[in-house]
């Protein structure tokens, strides 16, 4: 279990353009496997004192998910849930479907944060004009999009007058995404990071010297840069000890000389799709 000033470091976090508080740190559960996989996950990263969970359609653990919200004895109003809507079922009617369907499968009457999954194109304006009436609707406390670029953004914003709450993209100090960090700030947008840990690519010497330094993991280093940037960040493990090594980042802070050597990594290196050129 977190200790007390643990478990308020991680249901700190920033204000969304809304008015909704978020948390800073969340777990993602990409690739982790329905059933009781993704249970346990979900209950070990909630008694670590997590209180975001970040899912998808496209996942097919939202079942799972659900479960563990309910067996994890945390009260729901306490929890910051997001999932997306896939591809395959973007469109304006087609997601207003799939956002019932997900609510179904997570067992949850609305859920906090709902995300365009890609920028389908000739389909995510639609999409978004979906989210919209959602959130009017009060089934969903804030909305926002993934994987979105600069141009993307512009699109939906110039086309409903709404600006997105969070853009989640691939972010980490191999594709530090600065242009489009910059925007976000200037628009509101809150950043937030997948694939935080570079999918476990973490042999970098720089890493491995501050890790010493600050006597943390090389992990525990990237998650306080992307916190210190302002960037929300949801790693993926599904290991109860790992789940807590990563919350402990809330103890210590880099230096603006160590955030700069960080930052120097950038080589615009993706481990994922690039948003422009995916094979929707």
């Amino acid at each position: 279990m977190a200790t007390e000033g643990a478990a308020r470091a991680l249901t700190a976090g920033p204000t969304l353009n809304n008015g909704v508080a978020m948390p800073w740190l969340g777990l993602g559960v990409w690739k982790t496997k329905e059933g009781d996989e993704v249970v346990q996950a979900v209950k070990a990263a909630i008694g670590a004192g997590y209180r975001s969970i970040d899912t998808a359609a496209v996942y097919g653990n939202e079942q799972g998910v659900g479960q563990g919200i309910r067996e994890s004895g945390v009260a729901r109003d306490e929890l910051f849930i997001t999932t997306k809507v896939w591809n395959a079922d973007q469109g304006y009617d087609s997601t207003l479907r799939a956002f019932d369907e997900s609510l179904k499968k997570l067992g949850l009457e609305t859920v906090d944060l709902y995300l365009i999954h890609w920028p389908v194109k000739g389909k995510y304006r639609e999409t978004w004009k979906a989210l919209v009436h959602l959130y009017n609707e009060g089934r969903v406390r804030a909305i926002g999009v993934s994987n979105f670029q600069v141009h993307h953004l512009q699109d939906i914003i110039e086309d409903s007058g709404v600006v997105p709450a969070v853009n989640q993209v691939e972010y980490h100090p191999l594709l530090t995404q600065r242009e489009l960090l910059a925007f976000c700030k200037d628009k509101g947008i809150q950043l937030e990071a997948w694939s935080p840990l570079m999918q476990g690519n973490l042999d970098q010497p720089v890493l491995t010297e501050l890790a010493a330094k600050y006597g943390k993991s090389a992990a525990q280093i990237v998650l306080r840069w992307d916190i210190q940037h302002g960037v929300v960040t949801i790693p993926k493990s599904v290991k109860a000890e790992r789940i807590q090594e990563n919350a402990n980042v809330f103890d210590f802070e880099l230096s603006a000389e160590d955030m700069a050597k960080i930052d120097a990594l950038n080589q615009g290196k993706r481990f994922g799709p690039d948003p422009d050129n995916f094979d929707f």
